[in-house]
């Protein structure tokens, strides 16, 4: 509507906030059959500061990166992205704070447009989906990303998902997190559901071993 690239695994602490059914129908969300695969995960204190949570080396890596570069970096390139729940504690079914919505790989470029590989859709239900961006501020850019979703089994048209997606870059270029506002529609245009979170991403490089 980071956000990290990997298959997760169903840990002990997932356990015990139980079985998280998450609403069905989104390019940016799992589908309502699917149990969340991941633990609660930590949320940033600040959104819009991407190094919040980072750990002292790519803290590092971040701030060398700025130093060495000598000019402002870009949010174009590849990223492994995840989207993080915030603010769905009333939704039905209940998504608590902190529960990964999606995760993947997206791609920025430099004409302002962007494709995303989204990890928790199949293919059937239409993983991949194309945005546009621009650059705000300094280090800030507003990103309107459009998806389309299909029922897995019957390969009907089920409708669209709006993404607005509110970032900011790291000082570096290595890593970018925000907000991010999902809206669902179905065929005729009604909105049919509504999520709120945090989208967090690391730059993949040529470099990258762990993706």
């Amino acid at each position: 509507m980071k956000v990290t690239h990997r298959a997760v695994t169903l840990t002990l602490s997932a356990a015990a906030v139980g079985m998280l059914l998450v609403p069905a129908a989104s390019a940016c969300a799992l589908d309502a059959a699917m149990p969340a695969t991941s633990a609660i995960q930590p949320l940033l204190p600040d959104a819009h500061y991407p190094l919040g949570l980072a750990t002292s080396a790519a803290m590092f890596r971040d701030l060398s990166s700025s130093a060495s570069s000598g000019t402002s970096p870009s949010i174009v390139g590849m990223w492994s992205f995840q989207l993080i729940s915030k603010g769905n504690t009333t939704h039905n079914p209940s998504i608590p704070d902190g529960a990964q919505l999606n995760f993947g790989y997206t791609q920025y470029h430099s004409d302002e447009t962007e494709i995303l590989n989204a990890g928790a859709r199949s293919p059937a239900q239409e993983n991949f989906c194309l945005g546009v961006w621009q650059k705000t501020g300094h280090s800030t850019y507003q990103v309107n990303h459009i998806a389309l979703n299909y029922n897995a089994t019957t390969g009907a048209l089920l409708g669209k998902i709006l993404l607005n997606e509110t970032l900011t870059l790291s000082p570096g270029g290595t890593a970018y997190s925000g907000t991010f506002d999902e809206t669902v529609f179905d065929t005729t245009g009604n909105k049919t559901d509504h999520l709120t979170g945090q989208i967090t991403a690391q730059r993949i490089t040529v470099d990258t071993t762990n993706p």
